[in-house]
């Protein structure tokens, strides 16, 4: 069988391209921040929204859910348009502006999601809050979909492609640590009110507006193809169906559209798991801490396990591992004795010491697949570009893009369904308990329901190989 090692080095030699030099590591550095503030604002729908609306505005599980999923179902047109837009704008701008305003605009949405309360009904504060999303995650276009599609331009080369995007899963890894470890935990210490979800929304506003543009002014302007020929022109009709021919490209995108939905549906319920079902909302940030470093440390290796074993073969791997640590949540509960005893952490008992070294095995597996969903991407907008000389870098990742944002948004309905439909009780002005129904309807949506899903994305990506296979003739 053909590896996608193979795959790629011969999207590499083809054509008649010149060696073009490396890209600079501040570049690769700079590129990468940028992640810092795009995971902030990805993952507060998904980790903040769902408890904000039910424990500070009274919004059911289920109508939170809603307001997530309704904005979301505008990015699937929204991001397409973008990313076609930027590709027009690029020859005489590049995709500087774009990502620019995005980057201010974005960061400012993210502050006004959390900086109202008191609403007269939960329907006012929904609809007011989608609102608020639905501008906010407009401006969050402008700049995710202009951003992705750099990491094409960027190299030609597959292989450096994915240490680009290696550092962007580094960076991405701060972004989890603000946006899951140190969000709520922050609004509980500062009191659980809503002016601790404003101060929260206003730093973390401010931190993501200033890792957007660091990306947005630090990329050189004139970075990737110079010389390629420009996006191709036409109809967006047209464009869209040259799109739909790259059966590669079509395959990794639901791949990675079913696994977002795994992932998302875990985000949603993750604050209520730590609340709840282990008790100790304290230890969700030493969990982000322990996750964020084994995705870090493992970034070497998944870039020399691609090398040696193939793309396609390592991601098995990582999505195979990642499965399997999510079964084992269905087995966790609040800590009654002591095993050991850390410095900063303290006491720890069994339970609190397996939810570490889930952490660990989590941050490796979902580092790994992650950074070689995107790079797989990359190889499949190679493959276009070699094969039509010219290609619309920011429509095929917008389209990739929306479909993320889309998954994203139907993982807090699932969640929230799961949760009505186990009777969670919503409240104002802070968490109320709930009952053992309740709790493990939460273990579900972070155990069993994103494994299963997981392994729906690998049935779609059995197709995968044979596909790019054929692309190259």
């Amino acid at each position: 069988m053909e590896s996608s090692a193979e795959f790629t080095s011969q999207t590499v030699e083809a054509g008649d391209l010149a060696p073009r030099k490396s890209v600079p590591r501040k570049t690769m550095i700079l590129y990468g921040f940028g992640q810092t503030g795009a995971q902030l604002f990805r993952d507060s729908p998904a980790a903040l929204l769902p408890l904000f609306m039910t424990t500070m505005l009274g919004v059911a599980p289920w109508l939170a859910g809603i307001v997530v999923l309704i904005p979301k179902l505008w990015v699937i047109i929204c991001d397409p348009f973008m990313g076609a837009l930027s590709d027009q704008y690029k020859p005489r701008h590049g995709r500087r502006p774009f990502l620019a305003a995005g980057a201010v605009l974005t960061s400012l949405g993210f502050i006004s999601l959390f900086s109202f309360s008191g609403f007269s009904s939960q329907w006012a504060a929904a609809l007011t809050v989608g609102l608020l999303f639905f501008l906010a995650s407009t401006a969050f276009s402008a700049f995710s979909v202009p951003y992705l599609a750099v990491a094409s331009e960027l190299s030609e080369d597959p292989h450096e492609r994915t240490t680009i995007l290696a550092f962007r899963m580094i960076f991405a890894v701060a972004g989890v640590i603000m946006g899951v470890g140190l969000a709520q935990p922050l609004v509980f210490a500062l009191g659980g009110d809503a002016a601790a979800w404003r101060t929260m929304a206003i730093i973390f506003g401010g931190l993501c507006m200033f890792a957007m543009l660091a990306t947005a002014f630090g990329v050189p302007r004139d970075y990737g193809h110079s010389g390629a020929v420009p996006a191709m022109p036409g109809k967006m009709l047209l464009r869209l169906s040259v799109v739909k021919q790259n059966r590669p490209f079509m395959i990794l995108t639901l791949t990675f559209f079913i696994q977002s939905i795994a992932q998302a549906s875990g985000y949603a319920v993750v604050g209520f798991v730590f609340l709840y079902a282990i008790a100790d909302i304290n230890l969700l940030l030493p969990f982000v801490l322990v996750m964020a470093v084994g995705s870090v440390l493992s970034q070497p290796m998944w870039v020399k396990l691609s090398r040696r074993w193939g793309k396609e073969r390592a991601f098995w791997v990582a999505c195979i591992g990642w499965g399997l640590v999510t079964i084992t949540w269905l087995w966790i509960g609040p800590g009654e004795d002591v095993l050991v005893t850390l410095p900063l952490l303290g006491e720890l008992s069994t339970q609190h010491s397996l939810v570490l070294v889930r952490a660990l095995i989590i941050g490796c597996t979902n580092s790994g697949f992650s950074v070689l969903t995107f790079s797989l991407l990359t190889d499949t907008i190679e493959l276009q570009r070699r094969k039509e000389g010219s290609v619309d870098e920011g429509l095929f990742s917008g389209i990739f893009s929306a479909t993320e944002k889309l998954a994203f948004a139907l993982g807090p309905v699932l969640a929230g369904l799961v949760l009505s439909a186990v009777g969670f009780q919503s409240s104002t002005g802070g968490a109320v308990p709930q009952d053992q129904e309740a709790i493990r309807g939460m273990i579900w949506l972070y155990s069993t329901i994103p494994a299963g899903v997981l392994a729906l994305s690998l049935a779609a990506f059995t197709r995968y190989h044979k596909a790019a296979k054929e692309a190259l003739g």
